[in-house]
């Protein structure tokens, strides 16, 4: 396979960008079929799929945040009226939020962790895709993500969950990098001794 120095520094450079600063125009449905398609595109032991998406889209974004809105209001009556309307806005303004599911189940021989690991590949190769198509994303969990009631009213069925929405936009704004890790303080080499 040859080098690819473009995909090099996009991967040198990549940033995510907030929901806050994703607007219209979303992908097309063509568009929307290649990042679903890229997005599915990844490591899976035993060609299981072991994960689902949920896409939120056009007035359903509005009124799944309505539905977050009254989960949390009725898991703690104390929220404000502008908490609550955090929670109404929790997939707006981005055309798009796909919610990625891990669906991991028993299985003789694959993991369930490797399962989910999967699911996690599926939330990072949308980003990488929103991007190669010309908008921006963020991957993002909630406590919606973690919430059994929420996570159901979202999408997910029993024993399934969460494992992030990523949030898929025309950006409106350029995001400066963030600090990145010295990799001489997160990379060791294996010398067999401790």
């Amino acid at each position: 396979m040859p080098a690819n120095a473009a995909l090099v520094d996009y991967l040198l450079t990549r940033r995510s960008v907030g929901p806050a600063f994703l607007v219209e125009p979303g992908p097309s449905a063509d568009e929307l079929k290649t990042l679903l398609t890229i997005g599915t595109r990844v490591p899976d032991h035993g060609k299981l799929a072991p994960w689902r998406l949920v896409l939120f889209v056009g007035d359903e974004r509005r009124r799944a945040g309505t539905v977050l809105a009254d989960i949390a209001k009725t898991k703690n009556p104390a929220l404000t009226d502008a908490e609550l309307d955090v929670e109404r806005q929790r997939f707006l303004p981005a055309p798009l939020t796909i919610g990625v599911i891990s669906a991991a189940a028993e299985h003789p021989k694959i993991p369930e962790f490797e399962q989910l690991i999967s699911a996690g590949n599926v939330a990072f190769n949308l980003v990488h895709a929103a991007n190669a198509l010309g908008y921006a994303a963020q991957w993002v969990t909630r406590w919606y993500a973690y919430d059994a009631e929420a996570a159901q009213a979202l999408g997910a069925r029993p024993g399934e969950r969460f494992v992030g929405f990523v949030h898929v936009g025309t950006p409106t704004t350029r995001i400066e990098d963030r600090p990145r890790p010295v990799l001489d303080d997160v990379v060791t080499y294996w010398s067999g001794q401790q």
